[in-house]
């Protein structure tokens, strides 16, 4: 997929090379044509996903909280503006580029805006660290996250070169295991 004129102007303002995206094989991510409420947070924040990754985030929680373990999300689709805006917060809060492109995708690259990415929370750990890894709810997800069709994106040692991130967490609609 070619990179759109919006979107390269979008890498350029951040002085992103399109040969820096080249380089990590950062695919480009296209927004879905339809979302729907996933589930409202308790501070009622809506978190929206594509309807079947909607639907097996619900019956993977469920089949979670059946065992006990508890398993909420803290964030799931998000717009290429949305992440403009995540990365001027950083840039603003004096992280250099390369920093933040450790932890987060260039605008135009991200899985959340696809509607199919879910970030998770649990008891008992602190949201988005790595402390997420020593949970039961992330024991959990290991062995059964494949039978709903998600798979964790962003593994150790990945192959584009981002920050482990346990709580993050991929629909691919392939039930495996």
């Amino acid at each position: 997929m070619e990179c759109p004129d919006r979107i390269r102007a979008l890498l350029a303002e951040f002085g992103i090379s399109t040969e820096a995206i080249a380089a990590r094989r950062l695919p480009l991510r296209a927004e879905p044509a339809a979302l729907e409420i996933a589930e409202i947070g308790d501070d009622g924040r809506e978190y929206r996903l594509t309807p079947s990754a909607a639907a097996a985030w619900r019956r993977m929680k469920q089949a979670a909280a059946a065992e006990g373990i508890v398993l909420s999300l803290i964030s799931a689709f998000r717009s290429v503006d949305r992440q403009v805006e995540i990365l001027r917060e950083k840039l603003a809060e004096g992280r250099t580029v390369e920093e933040m492109l450790s932890a987060s995708a260039p605008p135009g690259y991200s899985e959340h805006h696809t509607g199919r990415a879910i970030d998770i929370d649990t008891d008992g750990a602190p949201p988005l660290e790595i402390e997420f890894e020593g949970t039961p709810a992330f024991a959990w997800l290991t062995r059964n996250a494949g039978r709903f069709g998600f798979v964790l994106s962003f593994p150790e040692g990945n192959r584009y070169g981002y920050q482990y991130e346990p709580w993050h967490w991929f629909y691919t609609g392939e039930a495996r295991g």
